[in-house]
């Protein structure tokens, strides 16, 4: 069970989520729970950083970041006993994650869970600090970045063969566009891996991308649900296991970003090794990089463009990549910042022709046009000003009329009893 940044913001909601923990657990479950920091905290903690230092140590940020997670792992131990059930909360360290050293957003390279394997076999509930581990090369405190409690709670449940990972936050579960957005959007009862980690990495925040990969690669079934209401929410499962309908939808849902940027390099030489120079500039400065576009120049001689999206909040990182390139690799860089990017996912895609040209006639109707087109199987993306994302949203949703009850797919069951 991972319970999010909101569902644990006060005393109330940590009270309420112990009761939850407690309750799973008298049902017959061994639990073990994994805790974002409360609220606002890791927001506070940045800024507390920022008040004395405008470049951060990053591993002294991850000592202070990975303090929130610890807080509310206390906090809701404390309130486990008041209820009559034994909790030990653990930092990541001591619950066995081992990453590698990239400070700020380390990767999980190993779970050992012995301690966490015998503290249930002494009827303990587990509750472990999300979003961080311990360097396996330095034994330094690492933090996995934003959304990174997601990806405790699924590596752990990899690692004890837990029957469920249940993410509990303040939506009740994954819908075909951001309910605050568009309104009448609807849950979705059942996603397939392939079509959740289309939709993170397309903006979708109800789970991080890595933890969708992991839980993917690891065969843990995902129910992401409402820390606020008893309901069902929504089952992220294998393809073979979504397979239970007779007709997939031609789209599952409609999902966006506004955190983006675009970045235009010209004067590309067009020779052997350029492109990689550049992107491993990127790469090696730890920048992400999303869609990529080349014009390839019509005569042999001739210079080409590339541009391409980065994470806005790495755009500085970027620039300070790229510029020992510049006047050899490219000529002129140019960015962009006040970039958005519309996306529509669906695995129905693939036996559908048009849906391509209906997106693009819904992007014309709204009077815009597209600086970047990214295309994959069951995914169509689109690079659009910032200011336009919303209403594209709902035009989109309107469009492919994804609106109403929630009868996409049937609901799944999944077993709710004996071990964990």
């Amino acid at each position: 069970m991972k319970f999010g940044g909101t569902s644990v913001a006060d005393a109330a909601r940590i009270k309420r989520a112990a009761r939850r923990i407690v309750d799973k657990r008298d049902s017959g479950c061994r639990v073990v729970a994994v805790l974002s920091a409360r609220g606002a905290t890791t927001d506070e903690l940045i800024a507390m950083a920022a008040e004395v230092s405008d470049t951060p140590d990053p591993r002294e940020m991850d000592m202070l970041l990975s303090t929130g997670e610890r807080i509310s792992c206390a906090l809701c131990a404390m309130a486990i006993h008041d209820l009559g059930h034994r909790a030990i909360s653990l930092t990541g360290s001591q619950a066995g994650i081992v990453t590698d050293s990239s400070h700020t957003r380390a990767r999980i390279i190993d779970v050992r869970a012995e301690r966490i394997v015998s503290a249930l076999g002494e009827d303990h509930i587990v509750l472990v600090a999300g979003f961080q581990g311990v360097s396996t090369s330095s034994s330094d405190v690492t933090t996995l970045g934003r959304g990174g409690s997601d990806t405790t709670a699924v590596a752990l449940a990899a690692a004890v063969g837990a029957e469920v990972c249940e993410i509990y936050t303040d939506v009740p579960g994954v819908f075909t566009a951001d309910p605050r957005i568009v309104p009448r959007a609807r849950k979705l009862s059942v996603v397939s891996f392939e079509e959740m980690l289309e939709m993170a990495a397309s903006g979708a925040g109800v789970l991080q991308l890595r933890s969708v990969e992991y839980a993917r690669n690891h065969g843990v079934r995902i129910h992401c649900r409402s820390s606020f209401e008893d309901c069902p929410g929504t089952v992220i499962v294998s393809e073979g296991e979504n397979m239970d309908h007779a007709e997939r939808p031609l789209i599952t849902a409609v999902t966006h970003s506004t955190s983006e940027a675009m970045v235009t390099l010209t004067g590309v030489r067009h020779k052997p090794g350029v492109a990689a120079s550049i992107f491993e500039a990127l790469a090696e400065a730890g920048v992400d990089v999303d869609m990529i576009d080349q014009n390839v120049p019509a005569s042999g001689g001739g210079l080409a463009e590339i541009s391409f999206t980065v994470p806005r909040e790495r755009l500085r990182d970027a620039r300070a990549a790229l510029e020992p390139l510049a006047g050899g690799a490219f000529s002129e860089l140019t960015a962009y910042e006040e970039m958005g990017k519309v996306s529509i996912v669906g695995a129905g895609m693939r036996s559908h022709p048009g849906v391509a040209a209906k997106v693009f006639a819904v992007l014309a109707a709204q009077g815009l046009n597209i600086e970047m087109i990214s295309t994959s199987p069951i995914k169509i993306s689109c690079v659009i000003p910032r200011d336009h994302v919303e209403s594209v949203v709902r035009a989109l949703h309107d469009a492919f009329e994804l609106s109403g009850p929630d009868t996409i797919m049937a609901e799944q069951p999944f077993a709710t009893g004996g071990t964990l």
